[in-house]
């Protein structure tokens, strides 16, 4: 059995998973991409640990990431909004000083998935992930549609994986 095949043999089946929404316009009432990413942890047994809204300020990001990532009961991160390129979009400079790791392929891959569904804007967005803090974030466009495509096709399917790999459950 191959290194691969032991660490994902080692997969835990359940990861505790934060979700974190930048978004000026969204409450808990009407956050879509929220219930989609919580809808797709839950669905694929995983636990929701902490769900927070923060305004598309670089503080008020930092905080909560912070937050978030210094729970115990919190292995992963999804945070969605703020990736494309209006001058609100600020989740991405946000986080830049602090990956320990990035992961580049993610959001390569999240933007050829999303070409083939939306055409040429799907380069609109600067999508990532990788590890901060020893704990793995993802950080998606805000879109319900590109929350769904990436927790389907990217995220779930690696998560535990992912976990093994960080060596935590």
């Amino acid at each position: 059995m191959g290194v691969h095949h032991e660490q994902r043999a080692r997969a835990p089946g359940s990861v505790g998973c934060g979700i974190l929404i930048v978004s000026d316009s969204r409450t808990v009432a009407d956050d879509a991409s929220g219930a989609v990413i919580r809808t797709a942890i839950e669905g694929a047994g995983h636990r929701v640990s902490s769900h927070a809204i923060v305004p598309d300020e670089r503080a008020a990001i930092r905080r909560e990431v912070s937050r978030a990532l210094a729970r115990a009961d919190v292995l992963a991160l999804i945070v969605s909004g703020g990736t494309g390129i209006a001058s609100r979009d600020v989740t991405i400079e946000s986080l830049a000083d602090l990956w320990a790791k990035e992961l580049p392929g993610f959001g390569e891959l999240l933007r050829a998935l999303s070409y083939d569904e939306i055409g040429s804007a799907a380069y609109l967005s600067r999508a990532t992930a990788g590890v901060i803090e020893g704990k793995f974030v993802v950080v998606l466009p805000g879109s319900p549609a590109a929350c769904r495509l990436a927790m389907e096709r990217l995220v779930l399917p690696e998560l535990g994986h992912v976990a093994a790999l960080l060596d935590r459950t």
